[in-house]
């Protein structure tokens, strides 16, 4: 690949060392992963990264609620014990103004390291500018909708357009009594946040305007939220209002749910005929009724305090693990590509046809508010929908709430 060609000149122009062969071979590329299929993906590849570069790499791997401060305590620290960072979208605004990622430009122009068929989406969401690149994409989770097709060609093998229609269709499927209509992550906070802003942008909402500012107080929102409280008050399974990402997955692959509103990539762990026989090939993917979806990703950085040996290292895998090759042996595998020659690759569509629909998906998808205090406004939000779907506020207050707190957040 071109990229190998040019390791040496980029390993002297980044950190001025002699080039040599045994260069890496003492280096260890450390990074906290979200403990998830992805993860996993990567981690059988990673013998081929050392066979071919003698550089180790350990992934530490926790929930997703852990991760954050752990890597924070790293990073405003005199030297990060993680060389290598996966960064969620939702700090994609935090990281890069806190000075605590390393600009990628100088490594993606030394190595000559191809960035064409990264979907622009993705970029912009992980804070691509022509002046920085703080993260390289290296996964995607934009949500749209699992439905067992089998289930809706007893209904007449439509699946509704518009938010509404999806909404009155699953608690139809549930009053018959046989599953529940929607598999629902009511869960306070970012279960509730992400899977809400579907609900959201489908009824054609926004929270922010394309001047950035605070658009949330609207119409379409407590259409959005009004629709939200229905739906798990009706078409939900028991104890929805706690429910995670796990319980639905769980609840989706035994057979007892019509449908979720989930990533996207969830689809090649649900049809898989080992571990979810009841559903395996009754399943397909679309864009969330009403057009639009919840867009996100995680994304690949380096810490700014750490060696530029550590960087160099870190570099490197995210050259392997990011290319063409790689990344199209993690899609057969599940993965959820970011780059558009990876979701059209012949080989990728022959394992997962259905990944044309992904990218359909993605390329529909919306962002959350990214600032440097998104995370934190997953609080405020899915505080504010938990009161709605519980009834103990309206949906216009809870709207009107949930706005007020984001602009709060954007003040500071």
């Amino acid at each position: 690949m071109k990229h190998q060609l040019t390791r040496a000149s980029a390993l002297a122009l980044l950190s001025g060392l002699a080039a040599s062969p045994t260069f890496a071979q003492d280096m260890t590329v450390r990074a906290l992963m979200e403990d998830v299929p992805e993860t996993r993906i990567i981690e059988a590849l990673l013998p081929e990264f050392t066979e071919q570069t003698g550089i180790a790499v350990e992934f530490e791997k926790v929930g997703y609620g852990d991760m954050h401060d752990k890597l924070v305590a790293q990073l405003v620290g005199g030297e990060s014990y993680y060389n290598l960072l996966s960064v969620d979208f939702l700090w994609a605004g935090e990281f890069p103004e806190a000075g605590w990622l390393s600009d990628l430009t100088p490594f993606v122009e030394a190595s000559d390291f191809d960035m064409s068929g990264f979907i622009p989406s993705m970029l912009d969401l992980l804070g691509a500018s022509e002046d920085s690149l703080p993260i390289i994409p290296m996964y995607n989770y934009s949500m749209g909708l699992i439905y067992r097709t089998d289930l809706l060609e007893a209904r007449g093998g439509t699946l509704p357009d518009t938010l509404e229609g999806y909404v009155e269709l699953a608690k139809a499927v549930s009053a018959d009594g046989e599953v529940v209509g929607a598999a629902m992550q009511g869960q306070k906070g970012d279960p509730n946040a992400m899977e809400f802003s579907n609900y959201l942008y489908a009824a054609g909402g926004s929270y922010l305007d394309d001047a950035g500012a605070v658009a949330l107080d609207s119409d379409a929102a407590v259409t959005a939220l009004t629709l939200y409280t229905d739906a798990i008050q009706n078409a939900a399974q028991t104890g929805a209002l706690s429910a995670t990402l796990d319980d639905t997955m769980r609840l989706m692959c035994s057979g007892e749910a019509f449908s979720m509103v989930t990533y996207w990539w969830m689809l090649p762990q649900l049809d898989n005929a080992q571990t979810c026989p009841e559903v395996s090939g009754k399943l397909a993917l679309s864009v969330m009724p009403g057009g639009a979806g919840e867009s996100g990703g995680w994304g690949w950085g380096i810490p700014s305090n750490v060696s530029d040996a550590d960087k160099d290292a870190a570099w490197q895998f995210i050259e392997w693990v990011q290319s063409k090759e790689v990344a199209i042996k993690r899609a057969i595998e599940g993965h959820a590509p970011v780059q558009s020659d990876v979701f059209s690759a012949p080989e990728v569509l022959e394992a997962h046809p259905y990944y044309a629909d992904g990218q359909a998906v993605v390329e529909a998808g919306k962002s959350f508010p990214i600032f440097t205090y998104s995370a934190q406004y997953e609080d405020v939000l899915g505080t504010q929908i938990s009161l709605a779907a519980s009834d103990d506020a309206s949906p216009a207050d809870a709207i009107a709430a949930a706005a007020s707190g984001l602009a709060d957040l954007m003040d500071q």
